[in-house]
């Protein structure tokens, strides 16, 4: 989400228009090359972003963008989806989350000492901190 979506003018106050929606209600906003586009805390009930979608275990479902959102005067932006199309997400079977947590593990895994850390090990060292305080007291004595 580089760069600004649109240029100032067309975020302006005087340029927004009633828009009809999917669902026959009307809402205040712009049209972007026929994409409906709402400024912060605009947005119609009915429409969220992904990250509002995850958080309500659901997922866009194959379905297309239907609007914008933007703030910060085009220089920020989120696609907007139907909430009415979103699918719920699909749950993990018991044997992708052993794989998981087997995989977290491993990351959390001291290559030098063995010790599993409740953080992640860096991959450019692969030591835990402990190991990395060691051998910096070592070499300098």
């Amino acid at each position: 989400m580089t760069g600004p979506l649109m240029d100032r003018a067309s975020l302006h106050p005087a340029g927004s228009r009633w828009i009809t929606l999917w669902n026959g209600k009307q809402a205040l906003g712009w049209d972007l090359h026929g994409t409906p586009v709402f400024k912060f805390r605009w947005a119609p009930a009915g429409l969220a972003t992904r990250r509002q979608l995850r958080a309500m275990r659901m997922c866009p479902g194959g379905q297309e963008p239907y609007a914008v959102l933007v703030w910060r005067h085009g220089q920020r932006w989120a696609w907007l989806y139907r909430l009415d199309l979103a699918r719920p997400s699909r749950v993990a079977s018991p044997a992708q989350l052993n794989a998981l947590d087997k995989a977290m593990e491993a990351r959390r895994r001291c290559q030098l000492c063995g010790r599993v850390c409740d953080y992640c090990i860096p991959t450019s060292d692969g030591r835990c901190d402990l190991c990395i305080t060691a051998a910096t007291y070592t070499t300098a004595a």
